[in-house]
């Protein structure tokens, strides 16, 4: 943390109201008010932990507040990410944000950075600020972000999200542990499912983001005991928290720049791979689908491979269930061998990657398929509207 002159640092009668409650906390103060004034903190990311996160962080009179986001708002966005309304759907999300910060506290300086974090801008970018909050859904990005952190000496507020369960820690921070103390090597690419897969709980992410801006404030101010050293764990469903030790790993890797993280995280290898097995397998548009149903052929199974409760959402008139989890497993693969009877197979998912990886398996069971390409969401979109989108 920087360490400004605060005698020099002056409120206005304004700020004096708008923070009282701030500076009649002993802890806080006159001068840890201005501590938050002078203070930078750097926002990776304005989803549904950025979007909590902000609106803290410009309440609390963070004087400087930089935001990194390449994305534009979606109708799917407003569930969680709170920092977005409705009219600002199909613009930058870094946009919409400015405009709620400052609605908020006009007094923060609000930075923009439309771009994606990367290893050529990722130095440039955190550099300038004191405090580092990773609010990102990645593995290569969030490694990214550790780095940079360890290479510049920045404290990195960390939290992730996913269906129920949340978590929170603060790395690189006085000597404590960092994000490959926690995750030395990354999770093979597609084990972890992303919300869009998996879902989230949109309350979940205030919980989080909030705790992050927690975080970042305390450490601003110099108070209380971060959670760096610690990883809490939080679960919705039970309302429990509960915690676990990190420490630094004596024995890992120094990190002395930054590197290929799409490359470290197996991306490219995983990408190669799945458009080896998209060459292998037969695919058919969503046109084609169609005018197969509308021909009255009766000799197909049109499966379909999404969890059930994506079933309920939304269907394609006559597919039939089988979740990817049980052809997985291999319970399901007997069940799809009896309702083809000999009919061709047929499989679609939301969008085409897991029916592809069905399809695959289910080839080596000796069962050959065709994929269709887009999924229901092609469906939706260029047969029929009057399905849902999700």
């Amino acid at each position: 943390m920087r360490n400004p002159n605060l005698d020099e640092i002056q409120l206005t009668k304004e700020e004096y109201e708008r923070y009282s409650r701030h500076i009649i906390l002993p802890e806080v103060g006159l001068e840890g008010q201005k501590r938050l004034k002078t203070a930078s903190v750097l926002c990776i990311g304005t989803g549904g932990l950025g979007s909590p996160l902000l609106l803290y962080l410009a309440a609390a009179g963070v004087g400087r507040i930089g935001i990194v986001d390449f994305d534009v708002v979606d109708n799917s966005n407003l569930h969680r990410q709170i920092i977005h309304s409705t009219s600002w759907v199909g613009k930058p999300k870094i946009e919409s944000a400015k405009n709620r910060v400052l609605e908020i506290n006009p007094n923060c300086q609000v930075d923009l950075y439309e771009t994606r974090l990367s290893s050529e801008n990722a130095l440039d970018l955190v550099e300038p600020y004191d405090v580092i909050v990773d609010g990102t859904d990645n593995f290569p990005t969030r490694y990214l972000v550790n780095d940079a952190c360890v290479l510049l000496n920045k404290p990195n507020v960390y939290g992730s999200i996913f269906r129920f369960e949340g978590q929170a820690t603060v790395f690189n921070y006085e000597g404590g542990p960092n994000y490959r103390d926690l995750y030395p090597e990354p999770p093979p690419p597609g084990m972890v499912p992303s919300c869009a897969e998996g879902g989230v709980l949109g309350v979940l992410c205030g919980i989080i983001g909030t705790i992050q801006a927690t975080e970042a404030v305390k450490i601003i101010l110099g108070q209380g005991n971060t959670l760096s050293g610690r990883l809490l764990l939080y679960n919705a469903l039970d309302m429990k928290f509960r915690e676990l030790k990190l420490r630094p790993n004596p024995v890992r890797p120094v990190i002395d720049k930054l590197i290929d993280y799409e490359e470290f995280c197996g991306i490219p290898q995983a990408k190669a791979e799945e458009e080896k097995r998209q060459m292998e397998l037969a695919e058919m548009t969503v046109q084609e689908l169609q005018a197969l149903i509308d021909s009255g052929a009766k000799d197909f199974v049109l499966l379909d491979v999404r969890n059930p409760n994506e079933y309920e959402i939304a269907q394609i008139s006559g597919s039939v269930l089988v979740p990817l989890p049980d052809i997985e497993n291999g319970q399901g693969i007997s069940k799809v061998k009896e309702l083809l009877n000999g009919h061709r197979l047929i499989a679609h998912c939301k969008m085409g990657g897991r029916s592809a990886k069905a399809l695959a398996i289910l080839k080596e069971a000796g069962i050959e398929g065709t994929n269709v390409k887009g999924g229901i969401t092609a469906w939706s979109r260029e047969i029929d509207p009057s399905i849902p989108e999700y």
